[in-house]
Parts: C-alpha cells; structure tokens; sequence
C-alpha cells in the first residue's frame, strides 16, 4: 500500500511538522497577549511576561469593563454581526436557489457571470464611499451592512450546494403541491446546514474584524470594536478616562490593549468550536461542482 512506503512516511512526517510549526505560531501571540492582559503594569513594563502572567491580576479587565467607549464599541460590532448574519443568509439564499435552477431560469447563466463579474473588478472606494453618502447612509449601522450583504463567493458556495441536491427530492415537493419557497424552507435549508454553517462563519468572522468601513463611514462615537482596536493599537493613547495618572504606573498601557484585544478575540474563539464541524463538510460539498 502506497501509505507504507518510505517516501509516503517521510511526506508525512514532514507535513505533521509543518502543520504543527503553523499551528504554534498561530497560537503562540494569543498567549502572550493573554499573559499580558493578566500581569502587573511593572512587570509588563521590564518585559518579564512571555506566555505565563507575572504578578497575576485583573485591574486591566476591570477598566476595560469600566470603558464606556470600549463597552459601545463592542455593542456596536454585536449588533453588526447579528444584522449583518441575518441579511447575508437571507441574501444568498434567495439569491443562490433560483440561480441554481438555470435549466429551467432564463438568463440565469448570464446574471451567474454578472455575480462573479462584481467579484473580480468593483467601483473603488471612492464610488462606494459617494454612493453611502447619497443614500444618507453615513454613520449608521446600515453603512456597514448593506454594502456586503451578498458575498459572491459564498453565494456561489451555495449555488453549489443546491445543484448537488437530488432533483428527484425537490420534484416530489412539487408533486405534494408545494411552492418554491414552501420547498426551499423544508427541503433544501434543513439539508443545507453544513453550507449554511460555514457561510455563517464566513460572513461572521468578516463583520468582527473588518474595521477600514467603520473608520470612513463611522463617527468616532459609533466605531465598531474592530474599529477601535486598529486605531488604538496604532495610536497610542495615554489619556484614556479610565487610566488616571496615578494608576499609570502600576498598570500600563500595553495590559489595557491586552485586554481589549483578548475579549476582542473571545466571541469568534467562542463560536468558532460550535461552527467548525461543519466547516469542511461545508467547502468540500460546496466545491464539487464548478
């Protein structure tokens, strides 16, 4: 058998290694960042914490939680990810059913290609930005939203997805007397879940971290948390309300970001495990047919 040969093993073998440098590379900054979150100013300051805290404590996760800008912020991207989930299922749902049907839709090869043509080349930013700004758009939530609604690529996912479902299934639902819509909510969405799973991953993880949208269509008070972070991170800001000149000293600026950074991370590190069972199936099974 081809796996016992001496060149599948060294392949192997090799591969496992590679793969597990990746992996602790990957994982290794999440570390630092969470032993810095929970060390003292002091000792983040003389460069004594790598991946374990020293001098554990909380005082940076309580004036984060005490940041009412950082609180908003985070309600904000809450908000932008539930709205913006919801739309884009809808969207590429009802988008990918009727297009997977192109024996029987007229034109839905051409409107297919238009999708993809989007894809590859768009307006730019400064069409996009004009556009937002004439639907009165500006500083809303639906500025953020509206705009990627419909991901083509994951459309097109499950377009895949829908062609590879037996025709026989849906022609029985219309036999029963079932509609279109009635046989795309109880036959195609309820086998559709490893896809859908997986394009809900997708869209989510885009809206937590995008954060270039929220700085050109956003006020600074509306910022979603992604948003925030980028700009904190690169400017430094010493005259935070909850760090007063006292408090600098025991607790730096480095444990604050820490800690914003880490609760940053910990709803997609949350939901991430719920979801990723799905995720290969979902590809795989999406990307069969072309």
């Amino acid at each position: 058998m081809y796996y016992k040969s001496r060149s599948y093993r060294v392949f192997y073998i090799l591969n496992v290694i590679l793969l597990s440098l990746i992996s602790i590379s990957c994982i290794l900054p999440l570390f630092h960042v969470l032993a810095l979150s929970f060390s003292s100013g002091l000792a983040v300051s003389a460069n004594l914490v790598t991946f374990w805290p020293v001098e554990f404590t909380f005082d940076s996760y309580n004036r984060t939680f005490g940041d009412a800008d950082f609180l908003r912020a985070f309600y904000s991207s809450i908000l932008r990810v539930f709205l913006g989930v919801s739309i884009g299922i809808t969207v590429t749902v009802l988008t990918a059913y009727p297009l997977s049907k192109m024996e029987s839709l007229k034109g839905g090869r051409a409107i297919t290609w238009f999708f993809v043509f989007t894809m590859l080349f768009h307006g730019g930013l400064i069409p996009s930005y004009i556009l937002i700004q004439q639907l009165n758009l500006m500083n809303t939530i639906w500025a953020l939203v509206l705009p990627g609604a419909l991901g083509v690529y994951n459309m097109i996912l499950m377009l895949n997805f829908f062609r590879a479902i037996p025709k026989e299934m849906e022609e029985a639902s219309l036999i029963d007397g079932a509609g279109h819509f009635t046989t795309l909510l109880r036959v195609y969405l309820p086998i559709s879940m490893p896809s859908i799973a997986t394009i809900v991953l997708f869209v989510m993880v885009g809206h937590w971290n995008a954060w270039f949208d929220g700085l050109i269509y956003m006020q600074k008070e509306n910022w979603p948390m992604s948003t925030l972070l980028q700009t904190m991170i690169k400017v430094p800001d010493l005259s935070a309300k909850t760090v007063s000149d006292t408090d600098i000293a025991d607790l730096t600026e480095r444990t604050l970001k820490a800690a914003k950074i880490f609760i940053g991370t910990l709803p997609i590190l949350l939901v991430y495990p719920f979801l990723q069972r799905y995720f290969v199936k979902g590809i795989v099974l999406g990307a069969v047919k072309g």
